[in-house]
């Protein structure tokens, strides 16, 4: 198992209306331009000096988790005026509404048994001098790193009403090496860059990474000795097997949402169309039937229907069709090529590429068609991927350099608003970004 499954139990939970929960200490997420919330982390008390080293650890991977996520502004250690707070005690609101923090977290580590560590934290709104929160997660010491992503979580969760999206990661392909002799490996790491892995030794080319939604198994595309042939690695296990090869295959097939079905787009006989595929019995049924090519396809949340690109205007758009029915409608209608669509977990906006005027755009759209904008432009810009909460998006880019050289692809995260931009920093050069769920 590559990460040991995390026992949390909720000791306490104050019963407060969620109106007076959040009367105070709010962030409204739907704005384009959220004024970051102020918030506290005090250190957590522990009784052996092995757990204060770990405990400054928990602190700072919490610290960075809500810091990148653009709604929250950590405050300085040194602004504050009561630097140490007992478990249970009470918080001085008065010396801590002068540091202008509206959230006051802290907690402590206790001893266990062998390896474990007991772990107990409060959230406070500052304000209106409540406890949001009160939760004892208890893990082998050497999830240290995950157990932070957890409480990063039901922080981000109980202060904006959505799921986090800390407890995840990122899937993608390495590169490295020249120009004429490019090494593709499959990696992976957290959301924030740590824990990475090689996946593949580079021996053969890998391409377009996906999570399935239904357990840790990843779906890629491999040239082994110049065919094409797509895989499906467990994660947990480190086995992997052959779904096929497919020797006409333009993308890599994309997991339903319960994970029993994969969809992708085939080329047979100058036409190159969308399949599913039945992964219990393999079986394979043609979705769509045009003289030219549809491809990139993607599920909905619901599993329902599907989202793709296709030529059948004249120009590259985005098309999305009812599974049962198969009844199609087009919903781009904008200026440019429409490419590599992605429906969000949220069920409601889909992400896209777009390439007009000599640049490349990763923008969304409501599955209507209706309030296309864009999020960020480059020279180059590929592989949307939404996070499981549906609000921040994962791609690579690449810009024009001195003397039109080219930069190295970079994976960068944004958020649904188009702000808070930010680069993942990888070993080496990365692509093809695909995000998980959140981790069982």
């Amino acid at each position: 198992m590559i990460f040991k499954k995390i026992q949390i139990l909720i000791f306490f939970l104050l019963l407060i209306s969620y109106n007076n929960l959040f009367a105070d200490l709010k962030i409204d997420i739907t704005e384009g331009n959220t004024k970051p919330i102020p918030i506290a982390l005090i250190e957590f008390e522990t009784i052996t000096e092995k757990n204060k080293i770990i405990s400054s650890k928990i602190k700072n991977v919490i610290s960075n988790n809500l810091q990148r996520s653009g709604l929250f502004d950590i405050l300085s250690k040194k602004l504050f005026v009561q630097e140490k707070l007992g478990f249970n005690d009470k918080p001085d609101f008065s010396n801590w509404r002068v540091t202008q923090a509206q959230g006051l977290v802290h907690g402590r580590i206790l001893e266990t048994k062998g390896n474990e560590i007991k772990l107990e934290f409060r959230l406070w709104d500052v304000f209106s001098q409540k406890q949001m929160i009160a939760q004892q997660l208890t893990t082998n010491i050497s999830n240290w790193r995950r157990i932070s992503h957890v409480i990063s979580d039901i922080i981000y969760q109980r202060i904006t009403g959505e799921s986090g999206y800390f407890d995840t990661r990122i899937v993608y392909i390495s590169e490295s090496g020249t120009k004429k002799n490019r090494k593709k490996r499959l990696a992976i790491m957290d959301q924030d860059g740590a824990n990475h892995k090689f996946l593949t030794d580079g021996t053969y080319l890998a391409l377009t990474p996906r999570f399935s939604p239904a357990a840790q198994e990843i779906a890629y595309l491999s040239y082994h000795k110049g065919a094409p042939r797509v895989y499906i690695l467990d994660l947990n296990t480190g086995f992997q097997k052959v779904l096929g090869d497919f020797p006409g295959m333009t993308f890599a097939p994309r997991f339903s949402p319960d994970g029993k079905k994969i969809i992708m787009s085939l080329a047979k006989n100058g036409n190159t169309d969308i399949y599913e595929m039945q992964l219990s019995s393999g079986n394979i049924e043609r979705l769509t039937s045009y003289s030219g090519i549809d491809t990139a396809p993607s599920y909905s949340p619901d599993g329902k229907s599907i989202v793709f690109e296709s030529d059948r205007s004249g120009v590259q758009k985005l098309y999305i069709m009812n599974l049962k029915s198969k009844k199609k409608r087009r919903i781009s209608f904008g200026k440019g090529r429409y490419a590599t669509p992605v429906w969000s977990p949220r069920g409601d906006i889909i992400a896209f590429t777009k390439f007009l005027g000599g640049e490349f755009y990763i923008g969304v759209m409501y599955t209507d068609g209706k309030g296309e904008r864009v999020v960020y432009k480059s020279y180059l810009v590929e592989g949307p991927t939404w996070s499981p909460n549906g609000r921040v998006l994962s791609f690579y880019s690449q810009y024009k350099q001195k003397k039109n050289k080219i930069s190295p692809p970079k994976i960068k995260v944004i958020d649904l608003t188009g702000n808070n931009l930010r680069e993942i920093i990888t070993p080496s050069d990365g692509s093809d970004p695909a995000w998980s769920g959140l981790l069982p």
